[in-house]
């Protein structure tokens, strides 16, 4: 019977707690909706004109209206409403609850009380009707100092009851904020419509002066240009003063950014353990990067123990944000360009286009040449390869493409519409006619854009048997939009039977295309094992790439930008917290920055620090770090010499990556016999896989070779004895009975050679007549001689 009578209470108190949120959900909907109404109805009866006294200052008073009494009366119908309903239920339990709950939700939302005026301490009437409007919140309308008052009763005009919402203390506090926030966005305007340094300057100024006056976002921003001296001279010292400050109001960007510092040592010595504090609260605060920044080091067990899981919950949580910025042109394109590899290969194309090119390529677009104006359009509507985004230029190429008939340029004016932006209007029906052209004349992605329109109904109606066929058809031209909508399809049962293995199958060929959202989906199935087995460091690996390709990804160019200006210490910090974040060229970067002596560091430390970030880099995969590793070793750079060290990192970089380099370096140790046995076997073998691994390396090897047959001729000379082998000579059985005369007859003609050389030599001496000969004159040489 007690069990049967706490399950009735539990039901009762269930049903009750249901009860009151469709109750207050009713009421919320009829506040909501009060304001329209009562705007519609006709109040003005009466106007006159005069001045009076409004919240305790004069107003000129432009009109009157009679008191309005049917807002208490629609709250005092909705509250019968409720205990109607609550009568309904007929339980002593339910009301004692319902009453418990009510005490404790006015608790949570105290009332607003008057302060000072002709009502103080009263508590402040919401809505309340003044000047022929109604308020729901404080106002300052009526006065000229902007202080916020509110009325205690409906009527303010009729009751004249009022009082102020806040202190002095607390008005001037919120107009300062007012004025800071005003500052702000003129800067932050300026900042966004100009693309001129000069403009951009004079926008920071702004923001200087914002953050000033306590403003957090502009603080936030003026923090990171000093940082990384962006348009403001880079002060580090006083970046980490706004970072502390920000950190204490509780700024996730503040506190990820303190957390930098710490991490990298810039202005505070380096601590990873503080570093790891501020990242978790960043990143509870919902800041992204330093989401990724922890799962990073958890992927990587750095100041962490190594955690796989951890590592994939962060890195799903931003690359949920990333892919849902995606859009059908795939996002921005991400340039990661090595510094190594520029100095190393001089020739070697690092992705980015030399503005002479780029003019050479507008000029053939502007006499006709349609293939340049659609890879220019391309290049102006995603960006990337030193070339802004720009969507009014695309836009104008694609469209003197498309009228000269090129159905690459209608399938991208076709994508344009269809997404929309600033420059091109959203028009679902102009983007189905572009594509419409374009997939009749076979082109791929027209076909993917007219297979999304029948997808989702944009400007068609939805057919997934024909979005299934023109996804197929751009699939088998190699389209990798196409090639996502397939996988899509069969990953979702859209039009066609589920099938895993097919989505995977398509999602694959979609990755090795490139696309974003692709990595995102293969993710999501080795992390949920969908159709795989499941894995964690393969959807962790995903799902890194995914969040790689967000926006932040933009730093990796203005980086880049900075050091071709000079500016290695910005370049340098820029890299850096790239490097928290887990990009493997901005590691290698900063690496190759700081064995450069950067001076935002200390001498003693660029090693040591160098050492850290070439560790990394070389942990993901990439050669030169592994090899400067080997390096850092051989020579003690950062660190104790240790051959042993030094020849594990070489043999690595040889096995894995197949370097050639690395195996020059292996066959010189063994040569010499430096943290291994000397085998000079060997080194002939590793010198032999270099020639082989790389052309450039022949030259190299071939020296080294000599070298080492020099050596080997040497050491073998030494282990044998001479006068043993000489007495094992047979010169009758060498040369034949006859030697000794072979051997004088050649020494004579030698003789004879030399003695006529010489003879020939003095009558080419000239004789003048008529000299004395008692100083004699030195000859000149043969080849200065006058003629005769």
């Amino acid at each position: 019977m007690g069990r049967l009578r706490l399950l009735l209470l539990l039901g009762a108190a269930a049903l009750g707690a249901a009860v009151l949120a469709a109750a207050d959900e009713e009421g919320n909907q009829d506040e909501s909706l009060e304001p329209k109404t009562l705007a519609a109805e006709d109040q003005v009866k009466d106007h006159s004109t005069g001045t009076r006294v409004v919240a305790g200052q004069i107003f000129l008073e432009s009109g009157k209206s009679d008191p309005q009494s049917e807002d208490e009366e629609n709250f005092h119908s909705q509250e019968e409403e409720k205990e109607n309903s609550l009568e309904e239920l007929n339980s002593l339990e339910m009301s004692n609850l319902l009453n418990k709950e009510l005490e404790e939700a006015e608790i949570q939302n105290p009332v607003l009380t008057a302060i000072g005026g002709t009502a103080d301490g009263e508590p402040c009437h919401f809505p309340f009707l003044f000047m022929e409007k109604e308020y729901a919140e404080c106002t300052a309308d009526g006065r000229e100092d902007g202080r916020l008052w509110c009325a205690t009763t409906y009527d303010y005009k009729k009751d004249q009851k009022w009082g102020f919402c806040e202190t002095e203390e607390q008005s001037n506090k919120r107009r300062q904020m007012q004025e800071a926030e005003d500052v702000y966005q003129t800067g932050m305007k300026i900042l966004n419509e100009s693309s001129k340094k000069a403009q951009k300057k004079e926008a920071y100024q702004y923001l200087l002066k914002a953050a000033d006056m306590n403003h957090t976002k502009a603080m936030e921003k003026v923090s990171y240009a000093l940082l990384f001296g962006d348009y403001l001279k880079q002060n580090i010292q006083s970046s980490k003063e706004l970072f502390e400050k920000l950190t204490e109001e509780g700024s996730p960007k503040g506190q990820m950014a303190l957390g930098f510092l710490y991490a990298s040592g810039l202005g505070v010595n380096s601590s990873q353990a503080k570093a790891l504090v501020y990242y978790t609260f960043g990143a509870l605060g919902g800041n992204l990067i330093a989401h990724m920044i922890l799962g990073y080091r958890y992927w990587a067990g750095i100041g962490v123990l190594q955690s796989c899981e951890s590592a994939l919950t962060h890195y799903r949580l931003v690359a949920n944000h990333v892919a849902s910025d995606i859009s059908l042109t795939g996002g921005t394109v991400v340039q990661r360009i090595r510094l190594a590899d520029e100095v190393e290969n001089p020739g070697m194309a690092s992705g980015m286009l030399e503005e002479d090119l780029i003019q050479y390529y507008q000029f053939l677009a502007e006499k006709g040449d349609v293939q340049a104006q659609v890879g220019l359009g391309q290049l102006h509507l995603h960006g990337g390869r030193g070339v802004e985004q720009n969507h009014q230029r695309a836009f104008e190429y694609f469209n003197q493409a498309a009228n000269a008939g090129n159905s690459h340029a209608m399938a991208f004016l076709g994508k344009m519409y269809s997404e929309g932006s600033d420059v091109v209007p959203q028009s679902n029906e102009t983007a189905l006619q572009y594509f419409k052209k374009a997939a009749d004349m076979g082109n791929p992605v027209g076909q993917s854009g007219l297979g999304m329109a029948y997808l989702y109904g944009r400007g068609v109606p939805v057919n997934y048997e024909l979005a299934l066929k023109y996804f197929q058809k751009a699939a088998e031209q190699g389209w990798v939009d196409g090639q996502l909508q397939l996988g899509s399809m069969y990953y979702n049962g859209i039009g066609v039977k589920r099938d895993y293995k097919q989505a995977l199958k398509y999602f694959n060929l979609a990755s090795q295309g490139g696309h974003i959202l692709a990595f995102y989906n293969l993710a999501q199935m080795h992390a949920t094992g969908t159709g795989v087995m499941r894995s964690c460091h393969t959807a962790v690996e995903l799902f890194k790439n995914v969040c790689e390709r967000g926006r932040w990804s933009e730093r990796l160019m203005t980086a880049y930008n900075s050091y071709k200006d000079g500016d290695s210490n910005s370049a340098v910090v820029q890299y850096l917290l790239l490097a928290e974040q887990g990009y493997e060229v901005a590691q290698s970067n900063a690496a190759f920055i700081l064995d450069q002596k950067a001076s935002i560091v200390g001498e003693n430390e660029t090693y040591p620090r160098a050492l850290l970030h070439w560790n990394r880099a070389a942990s993901q995969g990439y050669t030169v770090a592994r090899i400067k590793l080997g390096d850092y070793h051989f020579y003690g750079f950062g660190t104790d010499v240790d051959y042993e060290t030094a020849f594990i990192h070489y043999r690595l970089a040889s096995e894995q990556q197949h370097s050639a380099q690395a195996m020059f370096n292996l066959g010189y140790m063994h040569e010499k016999g430096l943290g291994i046995k000397q085998d000079i076997h060997l080194a002939k073998r590793f010198y032999d896989m270099a020639a082989e691994a790389s052309p450039d390396a022949q030259v190299p090897v071939f020296l080294a070779l000599c070298k080492l047959g020099v050596i080997y001729s040497v050491q073998y000379v030494r282990e044998i004895n001479i006068r043993e082998v000489f007495s094992h000579i047979d010169m009758d059985q060498l040369l034949g009975p006859e030697w000794d005369l072979y051997l004088m007859t050649i020494i004579t003609l030698l003789l004879g050679t030399i003695i006529a050389y010489r003879q020939r030599q003095h009558q080419a001496i000239p004789r003048p007549a008529g000299l004395r000969p008692a100083v004699p004159q030195q000859e000149p040489p043969p080849e200065h001689q006058p003629p005769q």
